[in-house]
């Protein structure tokens, strides 16, 4: 049977008196394929001679009744900024209700109770719906690093007569029924340029061509036990490939240029998907979200109102903080949030005295506010600035004598950056667990073996930057700034040469390269040596960190892996090169 027949009997099950002409109305199709599937319909042996739906068509219409739902519920929604740092998106209120408890509202409506949420970004603050609603949680432990084709791994023995829903979506009219006849995926009769399917004149979804506008997608799917079957094998075939990890679980739905589902076609104005600040503000101005506490802080600050609060746009989530460019009054800034378990390990007051000294020296961008007590930063877009480029060392030179050049100021503060107090201090953030690695201990204490060295060469000591990393040097045609100061404190200012070598990853050869430039060339081997301490010592103590982010649901994958090596590696190296009297 077409998509056609199947939907003018999801009409007649629910009143049976239509004329043809009602029914031309109601679904939308002519008055000519009204009466050509009628007749279909009949022959078959769907309809009797009344235009009733027979036996055979409610024998197929309870095989293939919904059974159960699943909403997907665990990532960041980083384009929800700022409200994504206070709550999840899925709780996101619009006319009084949140987008996740419509959902299930929606739901119940037409008999469905079995309901998986699949959670993970703030995943605590959906607890309440188990007793509230009856609802089941799955936790994905994948989700600050996969997209969610992983979300739906976690609950693809569920799948076969099922919904299948983002938590972001609000439908004006509920788009479940107690009656669904075949597979389908939603998308609105809008066009968007960000949409990888259209529909095509046989009703079907395909892909569309370079250049070439398709339907908006909407998300939500129903998906029949044939299709499910094949659905869960890709499933877990796909989530079992890196080359997925970031991919959206829709790809599990094509067959080479098509989609195996049918369309679902609605109005664009009865369905909206909520992906940013701006579109929650068009869709409900009165939404208690929009009373967010970072936009009230950046009224303050910039003394504006908050409708002249616009292009709100997520920057890439930093290792420590969640930030977001904004435009205001046709200037553009940054804000800074602060990140998961940051306020554990970085002491703002310490932080802003770092822009206090800074202040007025051109050294770093443009700071409009900073809280010394909870670390959020406003600071001035800085227009056709690039970070630098570790992979180009020209790029590369021109930042280590930067660098070079901001050390001979001999800025002094009054705080210290300890490694080894902070080693200690990020251990003691696991909460009593074990280090993920074997040999923690013994490469612990060779750590300690090379702070005896350490602690016996010539220092120069002041003002070090300690996350000088290729991302916090914005380049300007004339100008480098070097931001992000949170790390900042009194060290030995070669400390920051090893901050950059670990955090590009470089191999040894590059690393010399890098010492090369921060030198120009002139470089004793006691110094050089020095730093392949600091390169070993800085590897465990961001292993360290990583750990303990570890705990708090953040994963950084080959980047934690790496530093762990090079404490290791360059422990082996400066062995090697010292002869046993210098050691």
């Amino acid at each position: 049977m077409n998509i056609q027949e199947y939907d003018l009997m999801n009409v007649i099950v629910k009143k049976q008196d239509m004329n043809q002409r009602e029914l031309a109305v109601c679904t939308g199709y002519s008055l000519g394929k009204v009466n050509h599937s009628l007749q279909n319909l009949s022959e078959k042996g769907y309809l009797d001679s009344k235009r009733q739906l027979t036996d055979k068509a409610f024998m197929e219409m309870k095989e293939k009744r919904p059974q159960n739902a699943v909403i997907l519920a665990a990532g960041f929604g980083m384009r929800m900024v700022p409200i994504n740092a206070e709550v999840p998106k899925g709780l996101l209120e619009i006319k009084g209700e949140s987008l996740i408890e419509r959902t299930i509202r929606q739901l119940h409506e037409v008999g469905i109770e079995e309901i998986d949420i699949v959670v993970g970004f703030m995943k605590e603050q959906y607890e309440y719906l188990i007793d509230k609603y009856n609802v089941n949680l799955v936790f994905n432990k994948e989700y600050n690093t996969k997209n969610n084709l992983h979300s739906l791994k976690c609950v693809s023995h569920k799948l076969g007569n099922t919904y299948i829903i983002p938590c972001d979506i609000w439908c004006e009219k509920n788009p479940f029924s107690v009656h669904e006849w075949y597979s389908w995926y939603m998308v609105t009769d809008e066009e968007d340029e960000r949409s990888c399917i259209r529909i095509n004149r046989k009703k079907e979804l395909v892909r569309v061509k370079k250049e070439e506008k398709g339907n908006v997608m909407i998300g939500i799917a129903y998906v029949l036990r044939a299709e499910a079957k094949v659905l869960k094998y890709k499933i877990q075939d796909f989530a079992s490939k890196k080359e997925y990890d970031q991919s959206f679980w829709e790809e599990v739905l094509f067959d080479k240029k098509r989609m195996m589902t049918k369309p679902r076609k609605v109005n664009g104005e009865e369905v909206h998907e909520i992906n940013t600040y701006e579109q929650l503000r068009e869709l409900d101005s009165d939404s208690n979200h929009l009373q967010s506490a970072i936009i009230r802080l950046i009224c303050e600050v910039l003394h504006c109102r908050k409708s002249e609060i616009i292009g709100i746009r997520s920057l890439k989530k930093g290792m420590t903080n969640r930030s977001f460019q904004f435009q205001c009054r046709d200037q553009r800034y940054i804000m800074r949030v602060p990140g998961e378990g940051t306020g554990q390990m970085i002491n703002r007051r310490n932080e802003y005295s770092v822009y206090r000294q800074l202040n007025g020296k051109n050294i770093t961008d443009p700071v409009i506010f900073i809280s010394p007590e909870n670390g959020y930063k406003i600071t001035k877009y800085i227009e056709e600035a690039r970070t630098c480029n570790s992979k180009d060392f020209e790029d590369v030179k021109k930042c280590m004598q930067y660098l070079k050049k901001f050390h001979e100021l001999n800025i002094q503060v009054e705080h210290y950056f300890d490694l080894f107090e902070q080693i200690e201090y990020y251990e003691s953030l696991w909460g009593g667990e074990s280090s993920i690695y074997r040999d923690y201990a013994e490469t612990k204490e060779k750590m300690y073996e090379l702070k005896e060295y350490v602690d016996r060469q010539p220092r120069q000591v002041s003002l070090t930057h300690i996350d000088a990393v290729y991302d916090n040097f914005l380049m300007e045609k004339e100008h480098i700034y070097l931001i992000d100061w949170e790390y900042a404190g009194m060290q030995d200012v070669h400390v920051d040469i090893a901050m950059f070598a670990i955090y590009a990853m470089y191999d040894k050869c590059q690393i010399d390269r890098l010492i090369e430039c921060y030198f120009d060339g002139g470089v004793s081997l006691r110094v050089k040596l020095k730093i392949y301490c600091y390169i070993a010592i800085c590897g465990f103590l961001w292993s360290n960190w990583c750990e303990y982010k570890r705990i708090c649901g953040v994963e950084f994958g080959e980047y934690s892996l790496k530093q762990y090596r090079y404490a290791k590696e360059f422990y082996k190296i400066v062995k090697q090169e010292l002869k046993e009297g210098e050691w």
